[in-house]
């Protein structure tokens, strides 16, 4: 069934195909993401346990593979409970508002260009559209509805806290992260993901424009609260966040489904839009077949597996950090850098489109990035020696503390030793 065909495909070649030929792809991306989400969990879990050297899951199945698949049969038929004082509505739709918007994000993900499926000639893609990226953006949107009517709906400040957490930890990550797609749309000429794919068959984006893929990177555990960015259900200080008040049910379920398909998306989106898609790496690339048939299939699938377990990897490294630092790095750190990178990627763009402004782009830039370097040590060396004059008026705190226990505090009187709790003095 793998026939070799050299196009690459365009947003001319959606919309051609047989309703037939659009259900099936729709089918076969439902159960790439429904297994996927399954078997993410027992990979998740059998990979932090190897970093931290442990077994995982290793007694259903052949090396544990049954494990995820016995949990989610266990949900399904676990007694599903309502506390007494929910809204019943909105804490039902609240899961299905996750998922579903999860799942229309991915159908802008190409697997491969132009492929022969049952005797007809298609993209290996669900769907394409002239604003295919901001199709993404606003879906993932659209699923922190549903966890803020999750901690809405269930009455209980934990939830509520948690649901507000979420909206606004993905409208400042949301921001950086849609910033950090406009170097893209400037080289790419335009906002089709497959189209963009086709923009990479030189060099990806990843090399061109490494800090838009730092900033997406960071974003990305934002967007999905993931570790270190995971606040929303914070069970050190909200016990489950949104999630608090819903049992190990269906709906339950449905979340942690969720919860995983925005990070597929997530993954999905940094190696169509960053690593080149479904092309090949070199040096396979240097193979005249390896971008064509559904051998691309298989390379885009290694760079999704690599990246999600970056983003395992991650979690298993790093702690979760206070709520205060995620707000402060999104609004202070992430927007400001990329809207001076932008225009710095706007301005090079612009005169290396004239074939004789090239090398003054090239020493334009070079300037701004040797004046950025020394802003950035200059604040550096002032930042250091905040810390410093810091640490010392805090020493110098706790030595006076140390000499006078009621300085700078509440009086404290003295404790009566030879007669505390019947102790004498020696």
């Amino acid at each position: 069934m793998a026939g070799v065909l050299a196009a690459d495909p365009t947003l001319a070649d959606f919309g051609e195909d047989p309703l037939w030929i659009t259900i099936v792809k729709a089918v076969l991306l439902f159960l790439f993401l429904s297994l996927g989400v399954v078997f993410g969990v027992w990979f998740e879990r059998k990979l932090i346990s190897r970093m931290q050297h442990r077994y995982g899951p290793n007694r259903a199945g052949k090396f544990g593979l049954l494990q995820s698949v016995a949990d989610a049969i266990k949900m399904g038929l676990k007694e599903d409970l309502f506390p007494r004082t929910v809204d019943r509505v909105l804490y039902l739709l609240a899961p299905v508002v996750m998922v579903v918007p999860a799942f229309l994000a991915f159908s802008i993900v190409p697997f491969a260009g132009m492929v022969n499926l049952f005797g007809v000639r298609t993209p290996l893609q669900l769907v394409d559209l002239p604003v295919a990226v901001l199709f993404m953006l606003a879906m993932g949107a659209v699923s922190v509805y549903g966890v803020v009517l999750a901690g809405w709906s269930s009455r209980s400040p934990y939830a509520l806290l948690g649901g507000l957490r979420s909206a606004a930890q993905v409208v400042s990550y949301e921001i950086a992260m849609g910033l950090s797609f406009v170097a893209i749309f400037l080289f790419a000429g335009t906002l089709s993901t497959s189209e963009i794919v086709n923009a990479q068959g030189q060099t990806w984006f990843v090399f061109l424009l490494i800090p838009s893929f730092v900033i997406y990177v960071i974003c990305m555990f934002g967007e999905a609260a993931r570790i270190p960015f995971d606040l929303p259900e914070g069970e050190g200080e909200l016990v489950g966040g949104f999630q608090t008040e819903y049992s190990s049910s269906l709906k339950f379920a449905l979340i942690m489904m969720g919860e995983y398909l925005h990070t597929f998306t997530a993954s999905g989106i940094a190696v169509t839009l960053f690593l080149g898609g479904w092309r090949a790496p070199i040096p396979i690339s240097w193979w005249e077949g390896a971008n064509q048939g559904y051998w691309p299939v298989l390379w885009f699938l290694i760079k999704f597996v690599l990246t999600f377990s970056f983003i395992i990897w991650v979690r298993a490294s790093l702690p979760r950090v206070r709520y205060d630092q995620l707000m402060s790095l999104g609004w202070k750190v992430l927007i400001p850098v990329n809207l001076a990178w932008i225009m710095l990627v706007a301005g090079v763009r612009s005169v290396m489109l004239n074939e004789e402004s090239r090398m003054i782009a090239l020493g334009v830039t070079g300037v701004i990035v040797i004046g950025g370097l020394a802003i950035w040590m200059r604040f550096d060396t002032v930042g250091q020696r905040r810390k410093e004059d810091r640490k010392a008026q805090v020493e110098a705190e706790f030595e006076e503390l140390s000499e006078e226990p009621a300085a700078g505090g509440f009086p404290v009187p003295p404790l009566d030793l030879p007669h505390y709790h019947g102790v004498s003095r020696p």
